[in-house]
């Protein structure tokens, strides 16, 4: 663990002597240790730091480590982040609560120094990997993001977390799909994948929502630019012409007359005649042929 940028591990108990002990082992291995002795403090603190793992004591007084670790993972920022339970408590059911509640890994008190050691580290490992594949999918483009059957958001690449972001759907803190892909997912769950969904953000901008996959946990998701929405968004800031200007001339790009472009755009015919004029003077042609040629060299090497 002694790499050249040390590994922050946050700890909240509300032990001294836990904290004490815990926080000298860890620091001899080379890491940085951050202590909160209460789950509002964890909370808060996050929102300062982020941890690359969080050793959490599930019974302390007020809030308890169970609901601590929902809020956490209800954070964008921390929801990848490994949380291990410490705790006196044995029964199958906390431990199954536990890792219900989203910690990774539950170890009981009193705690041996080698074993917390090698769990951190392998758990360190194990986000790091799938850190690095979801940073691997975001430079090739992927908007790939994997929900609950809820629709809340478990983790995303950087670009479709930006995605999802301008939708503002989120509960209780945490992201999720908006409510009409809340309803669609439903469909995933059954033996037959439903079709693509085409959902627009505030900005119409428009995506379209596809099932990937599912594991036990998770359900994969993939969000796309509409390709017609890409290409008038294209013509609209390459080109000297208003929103509505790009919408006419994206479609009169792909050989629509003047008649099918106004029922598309829900326009009559004389209103697209209209745009058409301003776009023909705008783009300093003279005719339909050639503003579909200038259209189509301006959208040629879209995907």
């Amino acid at each position: 663990m002694a790499d050249a940028q040390r590994d922050i591990v946050l700890v909240v108990d509300d032990s001294p002597d836990t904290l004490s002990f815990l926080t000298e082992a860890i620091e001899r291995s080379g890491a940085t240790v951050l202590v909160a002795v209460a789950g509002d403090l964890a909370l808060a603190l996050v929102d300062e730091v982020t941890p690359d793992i969080i050793l959490l004591d599930a019974v302390m007084p007020g809030m308890d480590g169970f609901e601590t670790c929902r809020r956490l993972k209800a954070k964008q920022a921390v929801a990848h982040v490994p949380v291990i339970f410490m705790t006196g408590l044995a029964e199958t059911e906390h431990i199954v609560e536990g890792l219900e509640a989203g910690g990774v890994d539950y170890v009981t008190k009193p705690i041996a120094p080698d074993e917390i050691l090698a769990r951190i580290r392998v758990h360190l490992a194990g986000a790091r990997a799938a850190q690095s594949a979801r940073a691997a999918l975001d430079r090739t483009g992927r908007t790939l993001f994997a929900v609950d059957p809820d629709g809340v958001v478990l983790w995303a690449t950087p670009q479709a977390s930006a995605t999802l972001a301008a939708y503002n759907a989120r509960s209780g803190g945490a992201l999720t799909l908006p409510q009409t892909g809340c309803a669609w997912l439903k469909d995933c769950l059954r033996p037959t994948p439903p079709s693509p969904l085409s959902l627009t953000d505030p900005s119409d901008t428009t995506h379209s929502l596809s099932f990937v996959g599912r594991t036990n946990d998770e359900i994969l998701l993939r969000l796309s630019r509409d390709s017609w929405a890409a290409g008038i968004e294209r013509l609209r800031t390459r080109l000297p012409i208003t929103a509505r200007e790009a919408d006419v001339l994206f479609w009169l790009a792909r050989g629509k007359s003047s008649r099918d472009i106004g029922e598309i755009l829900s326009l009559s015919p004389r209103t697209i005649t209209k745009h058409l004029e301003g776009i023909y003077t705008k783009l300093g042609v003279e005719n339909r042929t050639a503003a579909s040629l200038v259209a189509t060299h301006c959208l040629r090497d879209l995907e």
